[in-house]
């Protein structure tokens, strides 16, 4: 499938995912369908271990949702005010997807992102940033609007209430360092080894068990809103599935036996 908004490339198990809407390098509503039908096609195979998500501008991952969107929506409401929200939209079902997938998502950072950009970084598993003067986090309250798309979810759950509204009310950016202190992102990496350490934290999470990977986002993203005790069992249940893996049975008679062994994902 030929892609409007996207650049996509493969390399043993990783797919790289760059994002470009020139000039203004934000998201809109057609980027999103894209987004969509690629990581639905990617969802179909068995091969991809890492999707990497990255800008294809320099220094800007996505600047933000595209405000020009939101402001026609915004007044349109004016007119006929939208029916209170019965079911999530494209963006919350996008993300949900990704955080269900098999397959670990990276957002290597390469720049500002803002908005929606930031709330779709919050969305992957791992968020790489890189490092120089660029600006970060969620600045809605700004222009009168909330986070719309798991932004104020993710923050709380990252940071808790507290600094999720300070952050939020303020509308306040941040730099790379103050990211990484409070953990919204995982690592800040030198500007000239972006890419290559990107690659290379890819590549060694596609050498890594597919099944134990995939288990284990489930018992921590499903495990993380409930009681203990319904955490347990959901971790019990992806740990029974791994050991009913072919792998998990040949890694660890292998290791026994001090033999070397390959993943099949399965």
């Amino acid at each position: 499938m030929a892609y409007r908004y996207l650049d996509i490339h493969e390399d043993a198990g990783v797919v790289l995912c760059a994002l470009r809407n020139p000039p203004r390098h934000t998201l809109v509503a057609a980027e999103l369908v894209e987004l969509r039908a690629a990581v639905d096609a990617l969802l179909g195979r068995d091969d991809v271990r890492v999707v990497v998500f990255t800008g294809a501008a320099d220094d800007v991952f996505i600047a933000h949702y595209e405000v020009g969107e939101l402001a026609e929506a915004s007044e349109g409401s004016q007119a006929a005010p939208r029916p209170e929200a019965g079911e999530l939209h494209g963006f919350h079902r996008f993300l949900l997807t990704l955080q269900t997938a098999p397959f670990v998502t990276i957002a290597a950072i390469n720049g500002n992102a803002a908005g929606g950009g930031f709330e779709f970084a919050l969305g992957c598993d791992f968020r790489l940033q890189k490092a120089g003067d660029y600006r970060l986090g969620l600045p809605e309250t700004n222009v009168g609007i909330i986070p719309g798309a798991g932004g104020t979810q993710r923050y709380a759950r990252l940071l808790g209430t507290a600094r999720a509204l300070e952050l939020i009310l303020h509308g306040r950016l941040l730099n790379p360092q103050e990211a990484l202190d409070l953990g919204l992102v995982h690592r800040v990496l030198p500007a000239e080894r972006f890419e290559a350490e990107v690659a290379d934290f890819a590549r060694n999470l596609a050498g890594r068990a597919p099944v134990a990977l995939a288990a284990a986002k489930r018992a921590i993203y499903q495990g993380s809103d409930v009681p203990l005790e319904q955490g347990l069992l959901i971790e019990q249940r992806q740990f029974d599935r791994c050991m009913a893996s072919r792998d998990a049975a040949v890694a660890m008679r292998s290791w026994l036996e001090g033999r070397s062994w390959s993943w099949e994902g399965r």
